[in-house]
This record gives C-alpha cells, sequence and structure tokens, in this order.
C-alpha cells in the first residue's frame, strides 16, 4: 500500500506541475540567442546599402551607433546576432530608361557595400564563400555577401555578368518588378518564362557560383529556371503564397520543386507577403486611391484620405512569419527554408520583428512551438550555408551530394 501511495502522490505533484518543459518567454529568448551563438544566422536580404545611398551616402551615416530610422545598424545586427547578411545591391528599373546605366548604379551599390564592410573591420568583414562566413563567424564578425536584386543590371551581357562574379557577388535576383527580355517578372501577367538566352544566364551563374534568385520572378520563370539549373536555387526574400496569396510569394506546385532541386526559401517580413489580412487591405488602398482620382480629387484629398485609411489597417505579426517559415517546411523540407527579412527595403514590418535586433525572437517563437534546435539552426544559417557550398562546388564542377 505504501508503494501505491507514494507512487499515487508523485503523479499528483506531476500533474500540478503542468508539462515539464514549459518556458517563459524570456527562457525561449534565452535558449535562441545561445543557439545563434553556435552558428552563423544568415539573413538572405537587406537593403541598408540603398537605405545610406538614400541619406547621403557613408559619410553621412554611421552605422557603428544606433540609427533610429534605421532598421539595420551595427548595435542592431549584434543584438540580433546576425553571423552574414546578403547586403542587396539594388537597381531601380528606372535606370532601364533613364540616368545611370543599370550596370554603372549596380557597381556604384557594390562599392557602396565594399567600403561600408571596410569602415567598420572590427565588427564587419567581406564574405565569398562558406567557409569565409563560417572563419568569420569564428573571429565574432558579421560576414557581408553580396547580392545584385535586378537582372537588367548586367544589360543583356554574360561578360558583365562575369565581371560581377569577379567582385564577389553571390546571387543576383531574375528581375526585379519590371519584365526583362529574358525573364518575366512576378507582376506580368503574361505566361512565359525564360528566353532561351535566359537560360544561358542560368547556366552561366552555375559556372560562375552566383546563386540564382527567384523572388520577384513569375511562376513560369520559377519554373524554367528549377529545371534549367544544375545547381540549388534561392528565394532571398518570397513568403508562401499559400498562406498569402501575393504573387511574391511562392506557391506549392514551385515549393516542391525546391525540395527536388535542393535550393531555399527565405521568408520575406514584408506585412502584405506574409498576411492575407494586410494583402487585401493594400489592395483595397489601391483601389481607393484610383477612385479618389477618378472622382476628381486634388492630391492633398487624395494624400489625407491615404493617411486615413492606413491607420485602420490590420497589422502583421511575428507569429505570421513563423507559420510561413513552418509552412514552407511541411512542403518543401526543413533544410528548404531560411530567412530574407528586407529590412530597410520595406516601409512597414510585423509587430515583433521591428528590425535585425528581433531576429532572435523568431528563433524563440520556433522553439516554442516544438522545434527542435538542430531545425531552428537550419533555418537561421545552416541551410543558407549548405546552398551557398553547393554553388561552389557546381562551379568547381562536382557534383552536389
Amino acid at each position: 500500500m505504501r508503494v501505491i501511495w507514494k507512487a499515487a502522490v508523485g503523479l499528483i505533484l506531476v500533474l500540478a506541475a503542468g508539462p515539464p518543459d514549459r518556458l517563459s518567454a524570456q527562457d525561449y529568448r534565452a535558449r535562441a540567442i545561445a543557439v545563434l551563438k553556435t552558428i552563423p544566422l544568415i539573413d538572405g536580404h537587406n537593403d541598408l546599402a540603398d537605405a545610406i545611398r538614400a541619406r547621403g551616402g557613408l559619410d553621412s551615416v554611421d552605422v557603428a551607433v544606433l540609427q533610429p530610422k534605421l532598421m539595420s545598424d551595427i548595435p542592431k545586427l549584434r543584438a540580433g546576432g546576425v553571423g552574414a547578411q546578403f547586403w542587396a545591391a539594388y537597381v531601380p528599373v528606372t535606370t532601364i530608361d533613364s540616368g545611370p546605366h543599370p550596370a554603372v548604379y549596380a557597381l556604384e551599390q557594390i562599392d557602396l557595400i565594399k567600403r561600408l564592410c571596410a569602415k567598420y573591420p572590427r565588427d564587419l568583414a567581406v564574405a565569398r564563400t562558406a567557409a569565409d562566413v563560417e572563419r568569420n563567424f569564428k573571429a565574432g564578425k558579421v560576414s557581408c555577401l553580396i547580392g545584385i536584386e535586378g537582372g537588367h543590371a548586367i544589360e543583356n551581357s554574360l561578360g558583365a555578368l562575369r565581371m560581377f562574379a569577379a567582385l564577389g557577388v553571390r546571387y543576383i535576383t531574375l528581375t526585379h518588378w519590371r519584365t526583362l527580355s529574358w525573364a518575366t517578372a512576378s507582376t506580368d501577367t503574361a505566361r512565359r518564362g525564360l528566353s532561351a538566352f535566359g537560360r544561358d544566364v542560368v547556366h552561366e551563374m552555375n559556372r560562375l557560383g552566383i546563386l540564382v534568385d527567384l523572388s520577384h520572378v513569375n511562376d513560369a520563370t520559377m519554373s524554367d529556371a528549377l529545371h534549367a539549373t544544375r545547381a540549388p536555387i534561392m528565394f532571398s526574400h518570397s513568403s508562401a503564397r499559400a498562406l498569402t496569396h501575393h504573387a511574391r510569394d511562392v506557391p506549392d506546385s514551385i515549393l516542391k520543386l525546391v525540395r527536388a532541386n535542393g535550393g531555399i526559401v527565405m521568408v520575406n517580413f514584408n506585412p502584405g507577403f506574409v498576411s492575407e489580412a494586410v494583402r487585401v487591405y493594400e489592395d483595397s488602398t489601391e483601389a481607393r486611391v484610383h477612385a479618389l482620382r477618378a472622382s476628381g480629387a486634388d492630391a492633398t484629398a487624395v494624400a489625407d484620405s491615404v493617411r486615413a485609411w492606413a491607420a485602420r489597417a490590420p497589422k502583421a505579426t511575428l507569429g505570421q512569419v513563423a507559420d510561413h517559415i513552418e509552412h514552407i517546411r511541411d512542403v518543401a523540407g526543413v533544410d528548404a527554408v531560411g530567412i530574407g527579412s528586407d529590412f530597410d527595403g520595406i516601409t512597414e514590418v510585423p509587430v515583433g520583428l521591428e528590425d535585425v535586433s528581433k531576429f532572435p525572437d523568431l528563433i524563440a517563437e520556433l522553439l516554442r512551438r516544438g522545434w527542435s534546435e538542430e531545425d531552428v539552426k537550419k533555418v537561421a544559417g545552416l541551410n543558407a550555408l549548405r546552398v551557398l557550398r553547393a554553388a561552389e562546388q557546381v562551379a568547381a564542377g562536382r557534383s552536389v551530394p
């Protein structure tokens, strides 16, 4: 009887205590920070370079100190546990029609990124390879990786593409918002994908070790590139269309191809890409503007109406970003998902993910949902490292495991 009584008391105490793994938010965040000390968190897309350019250049902005109007600076990168950052060399589509040539603009952006990293050598270091990222991480530095946003930067020249590779560019987003003669953008209703030259571009990127970035392209171009490439592809900043029906997001049919390809989808934080309610509201805002202009309202009246309309807009949340990560894991596998914030390239952010210092909170949310630390490490950076390394192997003429 004594043994039975002791067992019963023990059971009561266990039930009263609740689940043994129930932790506080602070506990999960502490676990997240501990994880990020062991592997480099790699963000697939950040527009700080363009934000600095818009503010007058490096002489006008000191990112060594907190910059309240920017989502990224060195103190925030450190607080966020960032180990490597793909800085976007964004090339506006307007350069196609006026202003400097797209290639010149891209060169200026690459120059700015290189000078940014050289200006803060205690905290930042240029990286070209997965090994560079790992070495810099061990030295306590944030790796600077370069990605060109907009294939119009090569100006239809494989020679220009080769020179960008020589400068250390590790990915090129095939299009931005405008369709090119060789690749179709997500904003285009046409069903065409890559042209013959577009496939040549993909093959040359494979040969050079430049990752093919399919954010911003339409579904046909996604599919064509996935069938043409010999190396894993990436979506540097896109989310899941099954959850948010935005053309910039990735449909499940493509996610299944990504799984077979061994590529990665790095989830974007743009509220309109992660919240269906926000996307619908943004579409209604555009319709409202068109209606006001059609009615003859002046610019001031339109602006006032848009401000009032925006003030009532729904908010995206950190939890919804985690939902996209989980959906991509469920369809494409845990090896196919990463983080591509688009910080300093977006004007609104999800609640809880206001800047780069908040990355540990996203990792903590995945841990709270029951993710293992090994799987969290993959999402945070190991998947991106694997894809980088695979592109290098293809360029070297070796097969990808």
